[in-house]
């Protein structure tokens, strides 16, 4: 009997942020093997000349997948500017194979890439999002964002995944609270509020608590501000880190600041739910579909003050953090388990093909 197949084309599994991510969690599970999934990495980090050798040579290995695996469902993980162009070349070639298409929008900004693209950018948005057989959506907030950019497309709600942990062991007696932020170092994901609001915290007597910052991005800015703000010795600016070490560095965690401006579904927040962390974010975006006042604690965004006191909340408040924390983790296993989330795909494939 001949074996499933789907085609998978996404960054490669190597370099940071969320997608890669999703793909490595995904990887791990029954899907792969059942689907016999195929992964081809059409981007990675590095030069303009690297992108463009990359996606070289995914488009190559993409063709000469659709032409010798005939796959059943091919499933285009896509975001904004470039990432979406890569994935609608690769959607229109399969338009021409007559393979069925899922595009899984993972871009937090994808409806204000949409807003100011020119004309015709827009009308191939439109065209690519309608030709598809299904579009995934991290939530009900995007399904209505990409429902009035193409109102002819099948839009589903799929989150994003993980597995969940053994919960942290919260900090007893005179040990430090432990918060982490993890994310691209910059503006957008509120990293410099962060800081803001951990000199005020500490400038009231907050040093109970320990900060770390990992990620990439504007490292070097991060440490100057660090200098700036002289909070030195309660933060550590980490920058990029391994992937492999964020399931460590998450364990030895309590608490998760993710005070972004825009946000979709993100895996930092989901991950440190899977462990039992207590998630200080900013209201944008998907965050609000992932917690609430009882799992979770939300502030306004670019709002130091605010932040500032939740972040004294959650570092004072021992019964708190833990309590919240302890209601993330069932969420996750009620709603965001890759258990579950690996059927929906799976229903998802057997709906589409042909």
């Amino acid at each position: 009997m001949n074996r499933q197949r789907a085609l998978w084309a996404a960054t490669s599994t190597s370099t940071r942020g969320g997608v890669a991510s999703f793909v490595r969690t995904m990887q791990a599970t029954p899907l792969w093997e059942l689907w016999n999934v195929r992964h081809v990495s059409t981007h990675r980090n590095g030069t303009v000349a690297t992108k463009m050798v990359a996606f070289a040579t995914g488009l190559g290995a993409f063709v000469t997948a659709l032409v010798l695996d005939r796959p059943d469902v091919v499933h285009l993980h896509t975001s904004v500017a470039g990432s979406f162009i890569r994935k609608a070349i690769l959607a229109w070639i399969c338009r021409i194979f007559r393979v069925p298409v899922v595009m899984h929008v993972h871009g937090s900004d994808f409806h204000q890439f949409y807003s100011r693209s020119p004309r015709p950018v827009k009308a191939l948005i439109r065209a690519t999002l309608t030709g598809a057989d299904a579009v995934v959506a991290l939530g009900d907030c995007w399904v209505e964002r990409l429902e009035r950019i193409a109102p002819q497309a099948r839009i589903v709600s799929v989150p994003n995944a993980v597995r969940p942990c053994r919960p942290v062991r919260q900090p007893s007696g005179s040990e430090q609270v432990h918060v982490l932020f993890l994310g691209c170092i910059g503006d957008r994901k509120g990293t410099f509020t962060l800081l803001d609001a951990w000199a005020k915290m500490v400038g009231d007597g907050g040093e109970r608590a320990r900060l770390t910052i990992a990620g990439d991005g504007e490292v070097q800015r991060a440490r100057d501000r660090v200098d700036e703000l002289s909070v030195g010795s309660t933060v550590t600016v980490l920058g990029w880190i391994d992937p492999a070490r964020v399931p460590e560095l998450l364990a030895s965690s309590h608490v998760l600041a993710l005070p972004s401006r825009n946000e979709g579904q993100p895996m930092a927040i989901l991950e440190a739910m899977a462990h039992g962390l207590c998630v200080v974010a900013s209201a944008v975006g998907g965050i609000p579909e992932l917690i609430d006042d009882r799992c979770g604690v939300l502030v306004p965004v670019d709002d130091v003050d605010a932040l500032a006191q939740a972040l004294r909340h959650v570092v004072y408040d021992g019964d708190a953090r833990t309590r919240i924390g302890a209601q993330a983790l069932e969420r996750i296993r009620a709603e965001f388990d890759v258990d579950v989330v690996w059927r929906r795909f799976d229903a998802l494939y057997q709906e589409v093909r042909r």
